[in-house]
C-alpha cells in the first residue's frame, strides 16, 4: 500500500515517544503508521489552523500528537511531529495549540535559512 506522507518526529515528540512505556510507544507508532496508508478521521484529525493531531486511546489513555504538514517539496509530503501530550478532557488547552504553532513556525524559520 501507497504512503500518504512520511512522518517526523521533531525533538519535543522523540521524547515524548521515548518516555513511554514499549507497549505505548508501539501502540502510537502503529496507529501513525495506520494514517500514513489510510484516511481515518479518528486517529489523524485536523485541529486548526495548520495543526493537525494524532489520536491514540490505550490503556485507558488518550495520546495526542501534535503535528503540521510540510508540502513545499514536491517530491514528498512530510508530516512534522511537533509535540505530545496526555489528555484527560475533552478540550484540548489553546496553550498546546499555541505551542504546536510555535513549533511550526520556528521549523519554517529554520527551514529557511538554511536555503
Amino acid at each position: 500500500m501507497k504512503e500518504r506522507f512520511s512522518f517526523i518526529a521533531l525533538q519535543e515528540t522523540k521524547d515524548f515517544l521515548d518516555g513511554m512505556n514499549k507497549k505505548t510507544r508501539k501502540k502510537v507508532m502503529f496507529n501513525i503508521w495506520k494514517c500514513k496508508t489510510i484516511k481515518d478521521k479518528e486517529l489523524f484529525k485536523h485541529l486548526r489552523g495548520e495543526i493537525w493531531e494524532f489520536r491514540t486511546f490505550f490503556n485507558k489513555e488518550y495520546i495526542r500528537l501534535f503535528a503540521f504538514w510540510d508540502k513545499e517539496d514536491k517530491q514528498e509530503t512530510l508530516v512534522l511531529g511537533a509535540h505530545g501530550i496526555y489528555k484527560k478532557s475533552a478540550k484540548i488547552p489553546k496553550s498546546d495549540l499555541d505551542k504546536a504553532d510555535k513549533i511550526r513556525q520556528q521549523y519554517f524559520e529554520s527551514k529557511k535559512s538554511k536555503q
